[in-house]
C-alpha cells in the first residue's frame, strides 16, 4: 500500500530532472506513489523517469524587460498556476518538491497557498531565479552545495549534497589507479556551450604535447553533432584512440575509468566527480548570470580534489602543460582523487529522501536536522 503521493517539480533540463529522478527511484522504493510536474523539454526523460505519471504545467520565464514579454509571461504563469491548483486538488500530495526552474512555480505557490507541506532543493552553491522566488514560502529548502551558515534561509537550509544516479554509485565503487607510464585515459565534456570550446581547446592542446605523451593518450570527449568530425580528424590525425559523440550512455562508468577529467562545472557534474572520485580540469561556464559554475568548482577545488581555470585563461600551450603535468604526476593525481572523493556526499539520495518524509509528516526542518541519521 502506497504512503501518499510525493508531487516532485523540475524545470525540462537534465540538471533539474536527474536529481529529482535519483530522488523518485528512492521514494519509489520506500513505498511512496510519485509524480512529476515539469514542461514539454522533459520529454526525452520521460521514458526513464520512474513516475506513475508525468503532468505538464503552463509555465513561463519573466527575462524580458519588454512590457509586452512580460504581462504574456505572467498570463503564462497565472495559467500554470490555475492548472497546478486542480492538480493538487485532484492528487492530494502529501508533499511538493521543486528542483529548480521555473515550471517549478506554479506548483509551488500553489501548494503554499493551499497549505500543503513543501520545499525545494537547489543543486548549485548559488541559489537559481526560481528557487531564490519560492525559498521565502516553503518550509525547507535541501541544498548541494549551499551551506548551513549564513545568508537569509540558513534556518530552513539543510546541505543534503546532490542526489546521484546509480550508475555513478557504481562507478565509485572502482578505485582509483594512477597511471605511472602506460595508457592515460583522459575524459572531456561539458553542456553544449562547453563542449563547443573543448572542441577547439581540447585537440590543440593535445597536439601541442610531445610525441611519447601523445602515444600514451586515450580519450573520450563530448562534442557537437556540428564539431564532432572534426574532433574525429583532429584526433585520427594524431594517431590517438578516441570516443567522440555528442552523448554517451556511460559517462559515468568513462569517468571512473579515466585518470583526468576536463570539464564544466554543473552542480550534477561536479556532485558526479567526487562521488566517483577522480581528479579534474573545471572550466566553469563564463557566461552564466548568476556565476553558479564557479561557484559549485570552487567547492571542490577547495577541498583538494579539482583545479579551476577560468576559461579566458586557458590557451593551448597552458591547456598542454598541464595535461602533461597530470601524465607525470601520478601521485598528485591519485592525491586529487582522494580529496575529490572525501568532498563527495554518495548517501545524498537517501538523507534528500528522509528529508522530504519527514517534511511530508508534518515535522519542522529543525525537528529533522536534531534527529537526521
Amino acid at each position: 500500500m502506497s504512503k501518499g503521493i510525493v508531487l516532485l517539480a523540475a524545470g525540462g533540463t537534465g540538471g533539474h530532472l536527474f536529481p529529482a529522478e535519483a530522488l523518485a527511484h528512492e521514494l519509489k522504493a520506500s513505498g511512496w506513489s510519485v509524480h512529476l510536474v515539469t514542461d514539454s523539454r522533459a520529454e526525452r526523460f520521460a521514458g526513464k523517469f520512474p513516475a506513475d505519471e508525468i503532468h505538464i504545467v503552463p509555465s513561463a520565464t519573466i527575462g524580458s524587460k519588454n512590457p509586452v514579454s512580460v504581462a504574456k509571461s505572467l498570463f503564462t504563469l497565472w495559467k500554470g498556476m490555475r492548472a497546478a491548483r486542480r492538480l493538487l486538488a485532484r492528487l492530494k500530495p502529501k508533499v511538493v518538491v521543486g528542483f529548480g526552474g521555473y515550471p517549478t512555480v506554479p506548483p509551488l505557490l500553489a501548494a503554499t497557498g493551499m497549505g500543503i507541506p513543501s520545499m525545494i532543493h537547489e543543486q548549485n552553491a548559488v541559489m537559481g531565479r526560481a528557487n531564490k522566488a519560492l525559498a521565502n514560502r516553503v518550509q525547507a529548502i535541501a541544498g548541494g552545495f549551499l551551506p548551513e551558515t549564513g545568508g537569509p534561509y540558513a534556518a530552513k537550509t539543510l546541505t543534503t549534497g546532490n542526489p546521484v544516479r546509480p550508475a555513478v554509485l557504481e562507478a565509485a565503487a572502482v578505485p582509483y589507479t594512477p597511471s605511472t607510464d602506460g595508457e592515460f585515459r583522459l575524459v572531456v565534456f561539458g553542456g553544449s556551450q562547453g563542449a563547443q570550446f573543448f572542441s577547439k581547446a581540447i585537440p590543440s592542446a593535445i597536439a601541442a604535447l610531445e610525441p611519447h605523451d601523445r602515444a600514451r593518450l586515450k580519450i573520450t570527449q563530448q562534442a557537437r553533432m556540428e564539431d564532432k568530425d572534426e574532433v574525429v580528424r583532429s584526433y585520427a590525425d594524431l594517431g590517438i584512440p578516441a570516443d567522440v559523440s555528442p552523448f554517451f550512455n556511460d559517462m559515468a562508468a568513462r569517468i571512473g575509468a579515466a585518470h583526468l577529467v576536463i570539464s564544466r562545472s554543473g552542480a550534477s557534474t561536479v556532485s558526479e566527480l567526487s562521488v566517483i572520485g577522480r581528479p579534474s580540469i573545471l572550466v566553469p561556464y563564463p557566461y552564466a548570470l548568476d556565476h553558479d559554475q564557479a561557484a559549485n568548482a570552487a567547492a571542490l577545488a577547495g577541498a583538494g580534489g579539482a583545479k579551476v581555470i577560468p576559461q579566458a585563461e586557458l590557451s593551448t600551450e597552458r591547456l598542454a602543460r598541464i595535461v602533461s603535468g597530470a601524465m607525470h604526476d601520478p601521485a598528485k593525481m591519485a592525491t586529487m582523487a582522494a580529496s575529490a572523493r572525501n568532498a563527495g556526499k554518495p548517501d545524498a539520495t537517501r538523507l534528500l529522501a528522509s528529508m522530504v518524509e519527514a517534511i511530508a509528516g508534518g515535522k519542522t526542518i529543525a525537528q529533522f536536522k536534531g534527529e537526521r541519521p
